[in-house]
């Protein structure tokens, strides 16, 4: 029973170390991506700040690189915790091993004292011929060998726990050192922070000496970005109506198949007229989850929140959802700048039809529903897909192009329920 204990504690002990480690693996990866991303953010920014020139460019860099390195700040945080759990579970382990070991060799040496005052084989003998008939002679006979077992069992398991046990502490140390290394690259980290900040609010200033142009360099991307966001939110209107109207259309047929079921049962006297069936009135979301198949696109499309794909396959959030302002310029981010690689990609996070492909100041946006869900992908520089068409969970549905301000290629995606922009971090998966 107790080997039963001792399997069932180490196999407990397993487990817990297994799941650590995939949790461990995963942050170590993506801090490891972070880095590599870093890197090439900061080869990019100083060939920029070669020019000597303070640029947009510059500063959509700088706060693409705070951005991902404040995440991977985040990611170092986070393997610490989880460092300091395995910390404490191995501490315990470490604990409850030298516990067992302690009393298995109690149990060990009590047993080679009992051994030792009946080691002559006349005492074996005399033990056995002292029984009162041959059926316990035989059961002390037996006794004798599970004796014997016993004990080389017992040392194996002596044995094995203080191997297990020489195992735990060098992972403990192991797992320490991993985390005094850790802890060495956040203050790292947070110093390079604070430096970037600092060059962030040198180059702001330095823009600030070029008004003129920055205003000007605003105004094309604020014009860009309302003509699109007018386009969007006409086509976001236009498939709601139309998805109304054919719901609406469906109901008035029914109401009117109804009312004539009802009209043709009230010519009998053995049955009450039923009242008028009046044809349903609905609301926006209704009227898009109208059909049994867009019900389940919605119902899927929710149910994926948090592990949708990434619109591009590599890229960097430069700016994100909401209010922000550049020397004093404010502007509304209606989703996500994501920084990606030259000609990249762009895929759909999620199935379902395309609404519209509209052309804006030369480059293209694309949007999709799904259900009461639209997602929307613009700058980009061409387009494979055409309105109405069916798409597929990251099928290619265009180009990126360069953003026109500071020649960096990027896609903005948004993501809509029903007329309302929300904010798309929050249902894509973890980098």
């Amino acid at each position: 029973m107790k080997f039963l204990k001792i399997v069932f504690f180490l196999f407990c002990v397993f487990i817990a170390v297994n799941a650590h480690a995939q949790s461990s693996d995963e942050l170590k990866r993506r801090r490891d991506k972070y880095s590599e991303e870093l890197e090439k953010l900061n080869r990019e920014y100083e060939e920029t700040a070669n020019n000597k020139k303070s640029t947009l460019k510059q500063l959509s860099l700088l706060k693409a690189q705070i951005n991902l390195r404040e995440e991977k700040i985040n990611t170092i945080n986070s393997e610490v915790r989880v460092l300091d759990n395995q910390i404490s579970e191995s501490n315990n382990t470490v604990h409850s091993l030298q516990g067992q070991l302690d009393q298995l060799k109690k149990e060990y040496a009590a047993m080679i004292l009992f051994a030792y005052r009946n080691q002559s084989s006349y005492n074996k003998l005399m033990f056995i011929f002292a029984s009162k008939d041959f059926n316990q002679s035989y059961k002390r006979l037996k006794y004798l060998q599970q004796f014997a077992t016993y004990r080389e069992r017992q040392a194996h398991y002596i044995e094995g726990t203080e191997k297990d046990l020489h195992v735990k502490i060098v992972e403990l140390d192991n797992t320490k050192k991993q985390k005094s290394t850790l802890l060495v690259d956040q203050v790292k980290e947070k110093q390079t922070l604070g430096k970037q900040k600092n060059d962030q609010a040198r180059v702001v200033s330095d823009l600030s000496k070029q008004q003129g142009q920055l205003k000007e360099q605003q105004r094309d991307v604020q014009r860009k970005l309302a003509r699109t966001n007018q386009e969007i939110n006409a086509a976001i209107r236009r498939e709601i109506a139309e998805a109304r109207r054919k719901a609406e259309e469906e109901a008035a047929k029914a109401a009117k198949l109804a009312n004539a079921a009802n009209a043709a049962n009230g010519d009998n006297k053995n049955v009450t007229p039923a009242k008028k069936v009046i044809a349903k009135t609905y609301t926006t979301s209704e009227a898009l989850n109208a059909t049994p198949e867009a019900a389940k696109l919605s119902n899927d499309f929710l149910g994926n929140r948090g592990s949708l794909p990434w619109p591009v396959t590599n890229g960097v959030v430069i700016q994100g959802f909401g209010t922000y302002s550049i020397e004093g310029i404010k502007s509304e981010s209606s989703g996500l700048e994501i920084k990606t690689n030259p000609e990249a990609s762009v895929r759909a996070v999620f199935e379902g039809k395309v609404v519209r492909v509209i052309n804006v100041y030369g480059t293209y946006t694309v949007i999709i529903n799904h259900g009461e869900y639209f997602t929307v992908y613009s700058n980009l520089r061409s387009t494979n897909v055409a309105a109405g068409q069916r798409v597929g969970t990251k099928q290619n549905i265009g180009t990126v192009a360069n953003e026109s301000s500071t020649g960096i290629p990027q896609v903005n995606f948004q993501l809509w329920k029903v007329s309302t922009p929300v904010n798309p971090k929050i249902w894509l998966a973890a980098e």
